[in-house]
């Protein structure tokens, strides 16, 4: 399943994405894995979130980022919960975001995982075609 958690800058995402985050590690038999842009949320999660930071991995694009994501479920099939913050900010922007929803979809069924991302942007900016996975904060 994929949500995206759409709103403009300092709406409130990453705190709502952060409480998810919490409550699924709480929750889940798995692994939940978050990823940001860089260190910044280090001391908001639970340790035993496995914590990513993009930067470091010189994750840039979107064909970079779903390839990162699926080497990830690849090689490890107990990952429940994959949350994203600042997904356009690893990526680049919105252009694209279509196909990276639709091909991360895909992966998500297949690898029986669960995607969350924030998206800074308004719901008229987002693809009608994936508009029904946004909830707006």
């Amino acid at each position: 399943m994929i949500t995206l958690i759409l709103g403009k800058k300092g709406s409130g995402k990453t705190k709502k994405l952060l409480d998810m985050c919490n409550e699924a590690v709480a929750q889940t038999k798995g692994n939940v894995v978050f990823i940001e842009k860089d260190t910044t949320l280090t001391y908001n999660l639970s340790h035993k979130v496995r914590l990513v930071a993009a930067d470091e991995y010189a994750i840039r694009g979107f064909d970079n980022f779903y390839g990162y994501i699926a080497g990830m479920c690849a090689g490890n099939y107990d990952i429940t919960d994959i949350f994203v913050d600042s997904t356009l900010k690893i990526s680049g922007g919105i252009d694209g975001l279509l196909t990276f929803v639709e091909k991360l979809k895909a992966l998500s069924d297949m690898a029986d995982t669960n995607v969350v991302m924030s998206v800074s942007a308004d719901p008229s900016e987002i693809p009608e075609e994936i508009a029904h996975l946004a909830r707006e904060i």
